[in-house]
């Protein structure tokens, strides 16, 4: 660890640490392995692919190097198939199409629209961690799905079901995602992935592939991300910094950078460089380790001594591939934490979703302890 803890301290991160831990192995046991095997180099080549876990080195992969948005095994390659025929979307497109796409939804999420969409989340986790002022037990995950569901809804002005919006889009990245993980071919996925993806534009009703990629990336993330910091800070026991409206952020920050919703960038180098002293070749494939670069595999959160935004902000990416929807992401974590921190709230229930495509948790419950 790089910052000093008391044994007590410690042992509760570990606890953290041992929960977490299970969401890689039970969910995505080969790519942890593939990960934590291969995390002894900064970068490191296996035949065609090029791991890069160094911050500096994952820096200069999304800043440097040009990358290819639209090949196979990336993100832009699964949402163009599962999207195919519909045109250019946000993760896919090119040149100034993608760039006025990006500044579109990076207004809808800046701080006045986060300000916006807070009316939107608030109401929601009040009335879902009301039971636990009353003896009673919460599902965080169920709640996170709905919350999400609820701020895309908002985001697009879309009138549909938020609970039938956010399956939707845990289904349409689930049949997309999956295919282009380490591990045996599955048959038919392609098809399952446009039936899905259609099936999430038909809930959205407009037929505009980037709301539907939009509504992808933030239902899948927010329940990934939100109930592993949830059940990270409860482990941990950092309900004191939760509490404490000056350390809230920062403390969001760091649980969002040690629980790196989305851990690995898969992208396509389009040219040849050089990454990390590694020379790249045009078509090699990338893995861009976000949870190695933010060193979320040997230092524990702590929004006393936080990282830092130049580490604790990789997992959202850098440069021009910056995700969009970090601030939007940060600001519901700390809201949820503030609204658990009364009930300093432990975990009594997880079990891993096996079938998602990030990491994540299926169901986590929690009850009160004050």
């Amino acid at each position: 660890m790089t910052t000093p803890h008391t044994p007590t301290h410690t042992h509760a991160h570990a606890r953290a640490r041992s929960r977490d831990r299970r969401v890689y192995l039970r969910s995505h046991p080969l790519l942890f392995g593939l990960l934590a095997a291969t995390r002894g180099r900064g970068v490191r080549r296996l035949g065609g692919t090029v791991l890069v876990h160094d911050a500096e080195a994952y820096r200069q992969a999304l800043t440097r190097l040009p990358l290819d948005r639209t090949a196979a095994g990336t993100t832009g390659g699964a949402a163009r198939e599962a999207l195919r025929g519909a045109g250019g979307v946000l993760f896919d497109q090119e040149g100034g199409g993608h760039r006025a796409d990006r500044r579109g939804v990076a207004e809808g999420l800046g701080a006045a629209g986060v300000e916006r969409l807070r009316e939107v989340w608030r109401p929601l986790l009040v009335r879902g961690f009301a039971p636990l002022g009353r003896g009673g037990e919460v599902d965080v995950v169920a709640l996170a799905r709905e919350l999400a569901g609820s701020v895309v809804c908002a985001l697009l002005e879309c009138p549909a079901d938020p609970r039938a919006v956010a399956e939707a889009a845990a289904v349409a990245a689930a049949a997309s995602v999956r295919d282009h993980l380490p591990g045996l071919p599955r048959p038919g996925a392609g098809a399952r992935a446009a039936g899905a993806a259609e099936r999430l534009r038909g809930i959205l009703a407009d037929g505009d592939p980037l709301s539907a990629m939009l509504a992808v990336a933030a239902v899948n993330t927010t329940v990934a991300a939100l109930p592993r910091a949830v059940a990270w800070c409860s482990d941990a026991r950092l309900w004191g910094q939760a509490a404490d409206a000056e350390l809230r952020p920062r403390l969001a920050e760091e649980l969002l950078r040690v629980t790196a919703a989305s851990p690995v960038l898969p992208r396509v180098a389009a040219a040849d460089g050089t990454v990390g002293g590694c020379p790249v070749r045009g078509g090699d494939r990338l893995l861009l380790v976000a949870r190695h670069a933010a060193q979320a595999h040997r230092r524990d959160p702590d929004g006393r001594s936080p990282a830092g935004p130049g580490v604790a902000r990789l997992v959202f990416g850098a440069g021009p591939h910056t995700c969009p929807g970090a601030r939007l992401a940060t600001a519901q974590l700390a809201d949820t934490l503030e609204a658990l921190a009364p009930h300093r709230p432990v975990v009594t229930r997880a079990r891993v979703d096996r079938r998602s495509a990030l990491p994540g948790w299926r169901e986590l419950r929690l009850a009160a302890t004050a």
